[in-house]
């Protein structure tokens, strides 16, 4: 297959537009600080911050994967789980999380740890954090290169090195000021382009009614899937995983943060939601049409996608063979859309290394001017990571359960005890810190070929072969590393105000930090009093007086 000069084309103009916009927002938001480039300011549009909030989830890899995981003759329609649980999460992050991250005034997700905990164990926090942003930069490039070295016959390497070079520059120039204004219009360009292929592939001569496919196998197993009872504990942890764990992400609180208000942010949360749920379909009808089409009669041959382990780019590969060329390069333009749209959110959630460290911690009078250059370099670093990290998988699914794994895991019972449990402190922290990663990694993970050393009930081989836990084994380690976090604060409260341990032991400092509370209480108890007298002795001169 010879180089497709026109979609190379297509892409290098969509590509220059982008960095057009980046240059122009550079100019326009040029002089208005750090908080302009981490929040974007005050007075975004609602309707601005509904597009940019869908389209940090909507990326590449919630299309690509969806697709994936329903074509996949072992999964199947009902675990291609993305668009659904996003639903709870939005409305959970809109009703419960939103407000006391906005009442504050936080900047980033960490801030309420490094306010807390102190520096040492914010910082260690904060690595799962980075670790989960890098992991979705590579996530994003995968499914941008997979699609363009199908569509384009562009190499693999070549399309991931432009798409991360693109993305980068142009995150650079804006802020996120530039990302969310970009983010409106890619989303349209998601939501049109996709709906425009849709009917072209249910109508291509090569593929099967897929309401005769859904429950009939046919050429592979039918597309709908199916939920086996034995399956049921690891189906109900995979949806949790995607429900919680994005309410642990840090591109989650940059777009709430920047709302204009409580309720504006709430109202983004919401209508996002619904959002989700419509350009999901799109894609499971895509692998619905790829799981019913017989690849024999096409210009790709036997054998399937499947079986040729490029059930990863069922998405390019269907739009490539299943649809006229000048619509496949529409059905790229959507991809690519999707892939910069979140791409660039994962770059700029770098704002944890430069507020949360280098602010904070390293560089405390760091001026606005300094900030924008440690933001810059942060971004270029995490997005080279992300980029060398891209090479080692071509499975878009196995970048996004990983990075939501940690999320979930790790950063979701830590965030939940810190916004709504007064009883936490350092001493939980740790312990449900080390608990969580420990166990979590003891427990295996088959998509990077990690081996389990604890078997949970019900581990057992797959359809593949490989070793897999089928009880709900992360939430049953959130719920172990949030009960850890209550129960050893308590303790260490416990300890340290009873005076069981000498205070020099008290490395988290917790009773002196109750001491000032204490005071201020006796303090207003005091002057109450006092007022009280004051108040008794004016009476009693008015009296003599009179």
């Amino acid at each position: 297959m010879a180089l497709n000069v026109l979609g190379l084309a297509v892409m290098a103009l969509f590509y220059l537009l982008i960095l057009g916009m980046g240059i122009w927002e550079e100019r326009k938001c040029k002089g208005d600080g750090i908080g302009m480039t981490l929040l974007a300011g005050p007075n975004i549009y609602l309707l601005i911050d509904i597009f940019t909030l869908t389209a940090t989830w909507v990326g590449g890899g919630f299309i690509l994967g969806i697709a994936e995981a329903t074509y996949n003759p072992t999964l199947g329609a009902v675990w291609a789980l993305m668009p659904v649980p996003y639903v709870l999460t939005f409305f959970l992050g809109g009703f419960f999380f939103a407000k006391p991250m906005r009442e504050k005034k936080y900047v980033t997700m960490m801030d309420p740890f490094q306010q807390k905990y102190g520096n040492v164990l914010s910082v260690l926090l904060i690595i799962p954090a980075l670790v989960v942003d890098v992991l979705l930069v590579a996530r994003t490039l995968v499914s941008l290169g997979g699609t363009m070295s199908v569509i384009l016959d562009l190499s693999y390497v070549y399309s991931i090195i432009i798409s991360s070079v693109v993305a980068i520059i142009y995150t650079l120039l804006g802020g996120l000021y530039s990302v969310v204004s970009k983010d409106a219009i890619q989303l349209i360009l998601i939501f049109v382009s996709l709906w425009v292929c849709v009917p072209f592939l249910l109508t291509n001569p090569h593929s099967l009614d897929i309401s005769l496919t859904a429950y009939n196998q046919t050429f592979q197993a039918p597309w709908v899937g199916t939920v086996k009872l034995d399956e049921a504990g690891k189906w109900i942890d995979d949806f949790m995983l995607l429900a919680l764990g994005g309410l642990a992400y840090q591109a989650f609180y940059q777009r709430i943060l920047s709302a204009s208000s409580d309720t504006e942010a709430q109202v983004t949360c919401y209508a996002s939601s619904a959002f989700c749920l419509v350009l999901g379909i799109p894609s499971v009808l895509v692998g619905a049409v790829a799981a019913s089409t017989d690849w024999n009669s096409t210009s790709y041959g036997l054998p399937t996608p499947y079986e040729r382990d490029q059930a990863g780019s069922i998405l390019p590969i269907a739009l490539q063979y299943l649809m006229p060329a000048y619509i496949s390069i529409i059905g790229i333009g959507a991809v690519a859309a999707a892939v910069m749209s979140s791409l660039d959110s994962a770059l700029l959630s770098t704002s944890l290394l430069s507020s949360n460290i280098y602010k904070n911690i390293l560089r405390k009078q760091a001026s606005d001017c300094e900030m924008q250059w440690v933001i810059r370099v942060s971004v270029v670093v995490v997005g080279m990571v992300g980029t060398a990290l891209s090479f080692l998988d071509s499975s878009v699914l196995v970048f996004w359960l990983v990075a939501a794994d940690m999320s979930y895991t790790i950063m979701f019972p830590q965030l939940v005890c810190i916004l709504f449990c007064k009883v936490s402190n350092g001493y939980g922290a740790s312990v449900g810190y080390m608990i969580a990663i420990f166990i979590r990694i003891l427990s295996g993970e088959p998509l990077i070929g990690l081996p389990p050393a604890i078997r949970f009930p019900g581990c057992r081989l797959d359809a593949e072969g490989v070793l897999t836990q089928y009880f709900p084994f992360r939430t049953t380690i959130m719920v172990m590393s949030l009960v850890s976090i209550l129960l050893f604060s308590w303790l260490g409260s416990i300890v340290f105000n009873k005076d069981l341990l000498s205070e020099k032991w008290d490395v988290f400092r917790i009773k002196r930090k109750q001491k000032p509370s204490a005071k201020a209480k006796d303090d207003k108890r005091t002057d109450s009093g006092n007022n009280d007298e004051a108040s008794t002795a004016r009476e009693l001169l008015e009296t003599t007086s009179l």
